[in-house]
């Protein structure tokens, strides 16, 4: 399975941005927007995000696939974030005049418990062997998701680890206009990572599934790449958001050769996001489970045992996929 960049730090957006007090349409009760100017930044061009292979963002939460218990398991996202006597201080030093300093963090006491089993993601720089803080003040990491865990159990639903798969979207291989769903070796993934989208993943911006019938994917990251974008101006790219099918998307995630993962949001560009219809929902979708090579008996109930129900079936969208269980 082809694979590019893996998500383990906060990606930094093409353009140098600036804050605008004004209500954002991102995050409710956030009293600021932060927009793209037409200045693309050092970062990315330190990068060469010129020749970078532009992809889809996704939609949905971050996971990682890696070994645990002597076997590929999935990992949802975790970040470890500063208790309420640290957030303070990193927010009154954020708003002061020794901004331009390093605030000094204690990672031993000013941070919120974690399970043991926690690990920091890859890419975040370490001092002394420990993990830095982000510029947010966050850690990003990750957690084992354990079989019928009631926490991650969105997460749960689209793996089995007695037969070491995961449940993917994807391109069909041999029709790159057509998308895929099938059973993928977790072995397949290993040190990737790919978005969780669905029904119950951040209020499900491709309406897919039901309350009812609830049906989640993992994408690995990168797998969508976009064709034909316009040169990598801030109008342009607006024009392209907002005119043509391909843009109706959340964003861009340019995937350089150094490893660097460089990211445009709609909302960048003030742009709304979710939208009516998007593109992934424009695009034919086949059910191909790929498991006679499995000796297979699935709980009535997963999705694995749904999905091959409707094996080799063929929708004409993603939202029109409905699971009876």
């Amino acid at each position: 399975m082809s694979r590019l960049g893996s998500v383990q730090r906060k990606m930094p957006c093409v353009f140098v941005t600036e804050v605008k007090a004004e209500p954002s349409a991102k995050r409710e009760h956030q009293p600021f927007k932060v927009l793209a100017t037409a200045t693309l930044s050092e970062k990315a061009l330190d990068a060469d995000v010129y020749n970078a292979i532009a992809t889809e963002k996704v939609d949905g939460t971050c996971c990682y696939v890696t070994n645990y218990k002597g076997q590929p398991y999935l990992w949802a996202r975790l970040d470890r974030k500063p208790n309420k006597q640290a957030d303070k201080r990193f927010k009154k030093f954020l708003h002061s005049k020794e901004s331009s300093k390093a605030f000094l963090w204690n990672t031993e006491e000013d941070f919120k418990p974690v399970p043991e089993c926690w690990v920091p993601a890859k890419a975040i720089e370490q001092q002394n062997g420990k993990p830095v803080p982000d510029e947010n003040g966050h850690i990003p990491g990750w957690v084992p998701v354990e079989k019928n865990s009631r926490q991650y159990c969105w997460h749960s639903s689209v793996v089995n680890y007695e037969f070491g798969i995961a449940l993917v979207l994807r391109h069909d291989p041999d029709e790159p206009g057509l998308l895929e769903i099938s059973a993928v070796p977790l072995s397949e993934l290993l040190e990737q990572t790919l978005e969780l989208i669905g029904t119950n993943i951040n209020g499900n911006p491709y309406r897919i599934g039901s309350k009812k019938y609830p049906l989640h994917f993992l994408i690995p990251h990168g797998a969508f790449q976009v064709r034909n974008l316009p040169p990598l101006k801030h109008n342009d790219l607006l024009s392209w958001f907002e005119d043509c099918r391909e843009g109706k998307i959340e964003g861009i995630v340019w995937h350089c050769g150094d490893g660097c993962l460089i990211k445009v949001h709609r909302h960048h560009l003030g742009l709304c996001w979710p939208l009516p219809d998007t593109y992934m929902n424009s695009k034919p979708v086949v059910v191909n489970m790929n498991l006679s090579k499995y000796d297979c008996a699935f709980d009535n109930e997963c999705l694995f045992n749904q999905f091959l129900k409707i094996d080799k079936q063929k929708f004409d969208r993603l939202k029109d996929i409905v699971l009876d269980v």
